[in-house]
């Protein structure tokens, strides 16, 4: 093997072992500026866009010891979208950029050790932002709590009431 491509596929088994997730997109008759505009909405949200071989991305992941993208069915042109932090905004993007120009769809992905379909790609892209959900996570758990509170001060308030209550019955 010539030592560009030694050089490649470590470039490529590096990529699978840093990120954390991988995304497989179809982007067959996509034209240079929509591709260039693609990345750029990527790059938005810290993620890369690398056209690879479909050889070179198994070869790497057998490679580096993840035999379930090894083994996945990958045919076509394809891109490979990459990066750390909230995999649902690539996704989302990715989704988005599909309904503009119907060259790019999700092939498939890479998660946390597990291959994702095309249908779990698309259920990432329809979850809502991280902060988001962080946000609703923190107001279920809170409830319990501000629940308590109100409960322990109404009984506070009752006795207070009763007590005012008394004292206006005294005062007539």
């Amino acid at each position: 093997m010539r030592v560009e491509k030694v050089q490649l596929l470590n470039d490529i088994g590096s990529t699978l072992n840093d990120a954390e997730y991988v995304f497989f997109i179809n982007y067959k008759g996509l034209n240079v500026t929509n591709f260039s505009e693609l990345r750029s909405n990527l790059g938005e949200v810290d993620a890369n866009c690398t056209v690879l071989k479909n050889r070179l991305i198994k070869k790497a992941a057998e490679k580096v010891g993840i035999e379930e993208l090894a083994t996945a069915s990958i045919s076509g042109e394809t891109a490979m979208v990459s990066g750390k932090g909230d995999c649902s905004a690539v996704a989302k993007v990715i989704s988005e950029f599909g309904k503009k120009c119907k060259e790019v769809t999700p092939k498939l992905g890479y998660l946390e050790g597990a291959i994702l379909s095309v249908d779990d790609v698309n259920a990432l892209a329809a979850l809502p932002p991280k902060e988001i959900l962080l946000s609703q996570l923190l107001g279920v758990l809170e409830g319990p709590s501000r629940n308590f509170v109100c409960v322990l001060n109404a009984k506070a308030s009752e006795i207070i009431n009763v007590i005012n209550a008394y004292k206006n019955k005294l005062e007539e």
